[in-house]
């Protein structure tokens, strides 16, 4: 048997009908770039969201990137970034001209460790930017709260957590849900073909509550301008595709199934393999709601295991083996090994199994039957 780490015929094959007239009617209209579609599209993911406000981009990375910018982050400032996490999160800081800081992460959620932020903050700290990783919610409330203390703007970074819920603690032992990207000052995503809500190429959003945000937001997407030759600002040509928008509405309307056919999998994987003890699985916190776009497990001897498993039809990833205070583009800051031990251990330990909406029962459980022979 061979099981795809992700396989996206069979979301594909779920819209294909729906979207085929719709993709028709924009090639006969020839309004691929800002389209009404595109705009529908926008208006969907807020309301789904929960924010007042969409704006479509044509990457995550331009999402966060365009996003801090808004904000007024710039040259000589300093973001808070988790040290354990895809390299755009950082990327994105840089291209503002402003200096990432890299801040160790927890042990069992993999995102960032909020006992550490505070000692980070310096004159220059601008931001904070929690990012969402795998799925799993950072925790928001200390985040906010650290954030409100010393006036920082928080950039959420939900590339791999569309619909992912946070439990917020409220008086009376009440408990308020926010879908993340909702929390902070902005939230970012990825619309990359693999994520939960992903398209069929390169695509991302910028979420917000703010009307000026929003306003700035519109015009750094679209080369700064106000109207067709009127250009306020310095800005890019970062617009989310029509095509892409009619695609991903499309697939918005299946996101909570998709996502619960993810929790249903991840539940099955935990199953088959807790009785493991050489396998350290992932958990979902009190204050989660996990989507699981990576199902990370942590093992031991893990190249070999690789080999074994892709000898055997079954394609894993490694998300992520190298923290980015590692990286060699990052070597300027300074950093060194043994700055964040558990974002280094977690980097050496760390494996993705498959994990899409389609996998079968069938197969995860020959995964795991395999894994648990060679763990």
């Amino acid at each position: 048997m061979k099981v795809p780490f992700v396989d996206l015929e069979k979301q594909y094959a779920e819209i294909k009908k729906e979207i085929k007239d719709a993709l028709e009617k924009i090639f006969n209209k020839g309004d691929f770039i800002l389209g009404e579609e595109e705009g529908q599209f926008e208006e969907g993911f807020a309301k789904y969201i929960g924010t007042k406000y969409a704006v479509g981009v044509n990457s995550g990375t331009d999402a966060l990137f365009l996003g801090l910018l808004s904000l007024g982050i710039g040259q000589g400032d300093e973001v808070i970034v988790p040290a354990f996490t895809y390299i755009a999160t950082a990327l994105a800081v840089s291209f503002c001209g402003a200096r990432p800081v890299f801040c160790d992460i927890d042990e069992e959620t993999y995102n960032i460790n909020t006992n550490k932020v505070e000692g980070l903050i310096t004159k220059r700290t601008k931001a904070i930017i929690p990012v969402h990783l795998y799925g799993q919610p950072a925790d928001m409330k200390p985040i906010l709260e650290i954030a409100k203390r010393y006036d920082l703007k928080v950039v959420e970074d939900c590339a791999q957590a569309h619909g992912s819920e946070y439990k917020f603690k409220i008086q009376n032992s009440k408990f308020k849900i926010y879908k993340v990207g909702t929390m902070g000052d902005i939230g970012c995503f990825s619309f990359y073909p693999t994520k939960n809500l992903g398209a069929c190429g390169d695509g991302g959003m910028v979420v917000t509550n703010d009307k000026d945000v929003y306003r700035r937001l519109l015009m750094l997407r679209d080369y700064g301008r106000k109207s067709r030759y009127e250009h306020i600002i310095i800005g890019y040509n970062s617009r989310l595709d029509t095509l892409q928008a009619v695609i991903l509405s499309a697939k918005l309307k299946r996101l909570d199934k998709w996502n619960e056919m993810r929790r249903k999998n991840a539940r099955i994987y935990i199953k088959y393999l807790e009785k493991n003890e050489n396998i350290i699985l992932p958990v979902e916190e009190s204050y989660a709601r996990h989507v699981y776009h990576i199902f990370a497990v942590r093992i031991k001897n893990r190249e070999r295991i690789i080999e074994e498993l892709q000898k055997r039809g079954i394609s894993v990833l490694i998300h992520y083996p190298i923290p980015l205070h590692l990286q060699r583009a990052y070597k300027e800051l300074g950093y060194r090994k043994g700055d964040f031990p558990v974002a280094e251990k977690i980097a050496q330990e760390v494996l993705s199994l498959p994990m899409y909406p389609h996998l079968t029962e069938r197969e995860i459980k020959y995964v795991c039957d395999n894994f648990n022979r060679l763990v």
